[in-house]
């Protein structure tokens, strides 16, 4: 049982070496994030019952994601071992009037693969008192954003409060519906809204 819940994808995050651009450096620092994940670490250095749900292969990186989320304080007790792939991000960290950029490689990441009816809803809410997700989880695949929205309706089914910061992606949107279709059923689920333009 863990009081705050976060549902998305957490990635393996390649970044340059300083301020270099992609094409010069030479060696990326791994390290491992995602928009949801960071929440619930973030929730943890609060002091606060924090987990984290998801899917990730049974592999050493999948392993080594985990044993990340868990050495900050998170309850990974809800992340599925399935699938092939961890999701990978590229970081090019902006400097003066360069903006960062990021290169997405996460098509047929396990969290894109997971279904509706991968994950046991009732036992994970059971005593749980609030839910985060993001516009992130439904912007990557027509599998992610049915299983986001079989999320928040299990959510609000069990009485737990459900926030969703819509962090709009443009670049994820590529399955055929937009973040305006998806998001507007999705959003009636949710308590709390974060949003901006």
């Amino acid at each position: 049982m863990t009081d705050f819940l976060t549902f998305g994808e957490i990635m393996l995050r390649l970044r340059t070496n300083g301020y270099e651009r992609f094409f010069q450096s030479p060696s990326f620092e791994a390290t491992f994030g995602g928009g949801e994940a960071n929440v619930a670490v973030s929730l943890c250095n609060y002091g606060l019952d924090a987990g984290f749900i998801s899917a990730l292969p049974d592999n050493d990186i999948g392993q080594n994601a985990i044993n990340c989320l868990r050495a900050l304080g998170v309850n990974t007790d809800n992340v599925k071992r399935q699938g092939d792939r961890v999701g990978i991000y590229y970081l090019e960290t902006g400097a003066n009037q360069r903006p960062s950029k990021v290169i997405y490689d996460r098509a047929a990441s396990s969290i894109c693969e997971a279904k509706v009816g991968d994950f046991d809803w009732p036992t994970i809410f059971k005593g749980a008192k609030w839910l985060h997700i993001t516009g992130i989880t439904p912007a990557l695949s027509q599998g992610s954003a049915d299983l986001s929205m079989e999320c928040v309706k299990a959510a609000q089914k069990a009485g737990v409060t459900v926030s969703c910061d819509f962090n709009f992606r443009g670049k994820l949107w590529k399955y055929g519906k937009t973040a305006a279709e998806v998001m507007q059923d999705l959003v009636k689920y949710v308590d709390v809204g974060i949003a901006n333009e």
